[in-house]
């Protein structure tokens, strides 16, 4: 299928009118789409081994850790090459344990998305129990790909989920990476600067305190808006496209729109867009869907 997504002029930044979501699978909508379009990048895809989204060809119920990484670096090969050549790339990663020899997890009365109707066995090399370290895995694999790894931020979690455990602390943090397409990007630094403790403004650093916000209509934590503000502000200017392979429930688009850029998703299940159709649209935000089949 030939390029189906001309990059559109903005016709009013407080509309979002122009802004697209395609709904299929993420490799084969950014294969078609052209090169250099997009100002950065934001997105947190399915964590390896973590959740059953019971959608044929998901990502994160790899076997093997090694493939899921595989799997994203051709997905993130071709988002580079969409990127604009000042373009930037905020992913969100989270990590996992191994499983110890268990096939399947029992539902969880306070978060009954973490049931699953598997379990990866645990990877070559590892033990039971142990930390599988997936975010600096795909970082590392993404390096060696071409990327530039800028940064790692720390997503403290002010409210983190309960955990029983009793040999470890709680986890009460997630990763994003900052990578960049070339060596020289966009950055506006003066837009996310932060108050130090004497009131003055200072650079942004790499410790962020946000709390987690639960969707009710998802049935999952989604990403927080004060949590990927900074990256569209930081990463794009008003009038630009946001792009977020990974659509979900659409906070990305949600803050794209709210402060005048224009977005793209993708996002595989139709019952997401629907979810992000509506949250959008109690702001007064819409997006055209475009279903995209592979002749």
């Amino acid at each position: 299928m030939s390029s189906i997504y001309p990059q559109l002029p903005l016709l009013n930044p407080e509309v979002s009118e122009n802004s697209v979501v395609y709904h299929g699978d993420a490799l084969q909508v950014l294969s078609s789409l052209p090169d250099n379009a997009y100002q950065t990048a934001v997105t947190s895809p399915p964590y390896w081994g973590l959740r059953d989204y019971d959608t044929p060809g998901q990502i994160g119920s790899e076997e093997k850790v090694d493939d899921y990484v595989e799997k994203l670096v051709l997905i993130f090969r071709e988002l580079r090459r969409v990127l604009h050549e000042s373009g930037t790339f905020w992913l969100n990663i989270g990590d996992s344990y191994t499983s110890g020899g268990r096939t399947w997890r029992a539902p969880d009365k306070k978060n009954p998305a973490r049931a699953m109707g598997y379990r990866a066995p645990t990877p070559e090399g590892l033990k039971p129990k142990e930390l599988v370290g997936v975010p600096w895995r795909l970082a590392f694999a993404l390096q060696s790909d071409g990327w530039y790894l800028r940064s790692e931020i720390i997503w403290y979690k002010t409210n983190p989920h309960p955990e029983s455990v009793k040999d470890r602390p709680t986890r009460a943090h997630e990763i994003i990476f900052l990578l960049s397409k070339n060596e020289d990007y966009y950055y506006d630094y003066e837009a996310i600067q932060e108050k130090g403790v004497n009131g003055d403004l200072r650079n942004k650093r790499t410790v962020w305190p946000v709390q987690s916000e639960p969707l009710k209509e998802a049935h999952f934590a989604t990403f927080p808006k004060k949590l990927i503000e900074p990256c569209i502000l930081a990463g794009s200017k008003p009038g630009d496209y946001v792009l977020d392979p990974f659509f979900g429930s659409g906070t990305t688009g949600l803050v794209a729109a709210l402060n005048g850029r224009n977005f793209v998703g993708i996002e595989l299940k139709s019952e997401y867009i629907g979810i992000a159709g509506k949250r959008l649209g109690k702001y007064g935000y819409f997006f055209r869907q475009i279903d995209f089949h592979m002749e």
